[in-house]
């Protein structure tokens, strides 16, 4: 991927150098890396928030009103390589979204995204590496430890630094749909429908976001020719190795489907290229698709 002479966003925040800066008390259990590796087993990659999911399991409150950071003034912004390379993707986002809410009459609010170290305070609660890159809609952030990286390229088999901006891509997917209203439509639906049905929707929120991420490199591909040979390969992979499918056979040994929430790699691979292929966002209206 060409991403070396790409604007880099300012919207980056470093908190790499204080791992755990500004945690503060909140509501809800303390919850170990033990029970989020297990309830994340096939959520653990681009939740669009697992503390959502820990606080269902724990039985405890970590709403965006739970916990909130308490400010040390602001972070850094990167000047290492991996960061840079994360700005420079984020710029990219920025560059598609921004004219594209602009089209139709609004005005795009760009997320921060947060590099961080082991843990970290967020308005959703604490993030913790293990959780893998979230979004937190309270704070309007997207949170990557980049150990994840690590992760993705020698447990999951995706390695490639596409596959890594596909991850930032898709992240930022879930703040645009945080924007356009979707993210709230979702929690309002959180206990007035089953635990099959609301799995069911937050499918099409995790497949949408997906679209989004090929958008994002349908209009970067335009503009700025960032593909070199082998980059889809790599975000076709790493969608391939996320899918709830592959998730839970490699996990237990079987697949549920009733309990998914983000769709299979078939699904996570076509909705991408629905979104790299077309860079509509009518092509990625996951909720008015009869077939997923």
């Amino acid at each position: 991927m060409k991403w070396e002479n790409n604007r880099e966003s300012d919207q980056v925040e470093d908190r790499r150098s204080s791992p755990g800066r500004g945690l503060g008390g909140g509501g809800g259990r303390n919850i170990g890396l033990g029970t989020i590796a297990v309830a994340l087993v096939a959520g653990w990659i681009f939740g669009i928030n697992p503390m959502t999911i820990l606080g269902a399991l724990s039985g405890g409150d970590l709403s965006p009103a739970a916990q909130v950071e308490t400010s040390q003034g602001p972070a850094p912004a990167p000047t290492d390589d991996m960061g840079r390379f994360v700005a420079s993707v984020l710029g990219g986002t920025e560059d598609v979204w921004g004219p594209m809410f602009q089209q139709a009459g609004a005005t795009y609010q760009k997320p921060r995204l947060v590099l961080f170290r082991g843990a970290t305070p967020t308005a959703c609660g604490t993030g913790q590496s293990a959780m893998g890159p979230f979004y937190c809609p309270g704070d309007q952030k997207v949170y990557i430890d980049l150990s994840f990286y690590d992760t993705l390229r020698t447990q999951l088999g995706a390695p490639g630094d596409f596959a890594q901006a596909y991850v930032i891509a898709h992240e930022v997917g879930h703040h645009v749909q945080n924007l356009l209203g979707i993210t709230g439509k979702m929690d309002e639906m959180r206990g007035r429908v089953s635990q099959r049905e609301f799995n069911a929707m937050s499918v099409r929120v995790e497949l949408q976001a997906d679209c989004f991420a090929g958008i994002w490199a349908h209009h970067n591909q335009k503009t700025g020719n960032i593909l070199e040979p082998g980059d889809v390969e790599e975000a076709m992979n790493a969608a391939a190795a996320i899918g709830d499918d592959a998730l839970q056979r490699k996990s237990q040994g079987q697949v549920v489907p009733d309990s998914f929430t983000h769709g299979t790699s078939e699904q996570r691979q076509r909705w991408f290229n629905s979104g790299l292929k077309t860079g509509s966002v009518q092509a990625c209206d996951t909720f008015k698709s009869a077939s997923l």
